[in-house]
C-alpha cells in the first residue's frame, strides 16, 4: 500500500536539481528512449570519496533501525535534504508517517535497498552534478532489460511497475548525493 500511495504522490514535481538533467523528451517529463542512456554505476569506488562517505553514513543509519539517526545526518547538512516537495514539517515524522510501521523501519529498508543498487551520475561536468539512486529514476521504463526489471522488482511490485508505466516514469523513492558529499534528497514522486 505504501508503494502505491507514494507512486501517486508528488506528481508533476521533482527535486530541484536532478530533474533538470533527465532527458525529459518523454511523456510526463520521463526520460526518452531516444536520448542516450546514462551509464549505470555499481561500485562504491566509482564515487568520489566524499560521496562514498555520505553513502556509507546513510547506509549505517538505515541498518541501525533507528530513523532518528537520519536526523543527525540531516542536521549536519548545509541545507536539509528534501523528503517531500514542499514543507513536510518535521522530516523524520513525515517519513514515519509514510512507513507501514510506526518506527519507520520500512522507510529505512527502502533507503538501504536503494543505496545498495546501481546509480547514475547526472549533470556530469557541471556545478550541479549529482549521483542518483536508483538508476531507474533516470531511465525510460521501456528501455529496461529483463535483468533490470528483476532488479526493479526488488524495490516494488509488478503492479507498482504497471502503475508507473501508465504514468510514464519511475515514481518511487530516490536518493541524491553530490560529488562533494552533500545529501540533497530522499523522496518519492515525479
Amino acid at each position: 500500500m505504501l508503494r502505491k500511495l507514494l507512486a501517486g504522490m508528488l506528481v508533476g514535481a521533482l527535486w530541484p536539481v536532478a530533474g533538470a538533467f533527465a532527458q525529459a523528451d518523454g511523456e510526463n517529463g520521463a526520460p526518452s528512449v531516444d536520448a542516450p542512456l546514462p551509464t549505470i554505476l555499481r561500485a562504491e569506488t566509482e564515487l568520489p570519496e566524499a560521496a562514498q562517505a555520505k553513502r556509507r553514513k546513510l547506509m549505517e543509519a538505515a541498518r541501525s533501525g533507528d530513523l532518528e539517526r537520519l536526523r543527525v545526518l540531516m542536521d549536519a547538512e548545509p541545507a536539509p535534504p528534501a523528503v517531500a516537495i514542499g514543507d513536510p514539517g518535521d522530516p523524520i515524522e513525515y517519513l514515519k508517517a509514510l512507513s507501514a510501521d510506526a518506527e519507520g523501519r520500512e522507510i529505512l529498508a527502502i533507503l538501504l535497498e536503494l543505496l545498495e543498487g546501481g546509480f547514475v551520475l547526472v549533470g556530469e561536468g557541471t556545478d550541479e552534478a549529482l549521483y542518483v539512486w536508483p538508476y531507474f529514476a533516470e531511465f525510460p521504463l521501456e528501455a529496461l532489460s529483463s535483468e533490470q526489471l528483476v532488479e526493479l522488482f526488488t524495490l516494488l511490485t509488478a503492479a507498482d511497475y504497471d502503475d508507473m508505466k501508465a504514468y510514464g516514469t519511475y515514481t518511487f523513492f530516490r536518493v541524491g548525493i553530490t560529488p562533494d558529499g552533500r545529501w540533497l534528497f530522499f523522496l518519492a514522486g515525479d
